[in-house]
């Protein structure tokens, strides 16, 4: 089948020696190019926001922060050429950041904060909230958090009486097209946290979101076992890159 003050920059990398495929610069020696490109960039980003710069331009404004002597542009380049585009950048697992050449453990630490920093505020928007009236904000949660992932995740959103999500949690995660999801597991941890009704959501790396024959079994399989037990299955999401399917909507639940 197929989730602030403001900081100063640092004088040296996070970790010495990081992003030694970098030439580095003479210690405390930024030349005028650099400083000249960076203000304008940082000016040209707080007059009109992210949608005053290109994708390989967001991720200079990061590495800045990080490889704080060097000219970053070329690395930011060869990160959108490797994963596409910014937001599979900062979802990429960490390995496969770590093989482009110039990216150290500090690069990665740092995209992984702001992939954090993007999922927390979005969960926000949703978590012990209505979930029917906030469908909105919860598609765009799914779609910032399982969207640009490069395997399956499975996930469960248990609600209470009042449609409150109440527990957000992954089940399962898995390859490029397939993750294994156990129903018995599903409704286990489903009494555990005393849900009422529950929201399946998966991803299809493929960008693709139409359901497969395994995923309309598998939602039948919790559905049934949901009503077994007095649980009502509200939805299963399947998260596209650009698009979201709802077996519901598709009539399927």
């Amino acid at each position: 089948m197929a989730q602030s003050p403001a900081f100063h920059e640092a004088s040296m990398s996070l970790f010495p020696g990081d992003e030694a495929e970098i030439a580095p610069l003479p210690q405390g020696k930024v030349p005028s190019y650099i400083k000249d490109h960076r203000a304008r960039l940082r000016q040209r980003f707080s007059e009109g926001g992210a949608d005053a710069v290109p994708d390989y331009e967001l991720l200079e404004l990061i590495l800045f922060r990080t490889v704080p002597r060097q000219d970053v542009k070329p690395l930011a380049h060869r990160l959108i050429e490797v994963f596409g585009d910014f937001n599979r950048v900062l979802t990429a697992p960490p390995p496969r950041l770590l093989s482009v050449t110039g990216v150290g453990e500090a690069v990665v630490q740092d995209l992984k904060i702001v992939e954090a920093a993007a999922h927390r505020m979005s969960r926000a928007r949703v978590m012990h909230r209505p979930v029917l009236s906030s469908w909105a904000a919860l598609l765009d949660y799914c779609h910032t958090t399982m969207a640009h992932r490069e395997t399956e995740q499975f996930r469960v959103l248990y609600l209470d009486r009042k449609n409150v999500l109440i527990a957000d949690e992954e089940q399962a995660r898995g390859t490029v097209d397939h993750v294994p999801v156990y129903p018995r597991e599903v409704m286990k941890r489903g009494l555990e946290v005393n849900t009422s009704a529950l929201i399946l959501v998966h991803n299809h790396p493929s960008g693709d979101p139409t359901p497969s024959d395994a995923d309309i079994a598998m939602t039948m399989q919790i559905m049934e076992a949901g009503r077994v037990l007095g649980l009502t299955l509200h939805d299963h999401l399947i998260i596209g890159k650009s698009r979201e399917v709802s077996l519901r909507s598709a009539g399927y639940i």
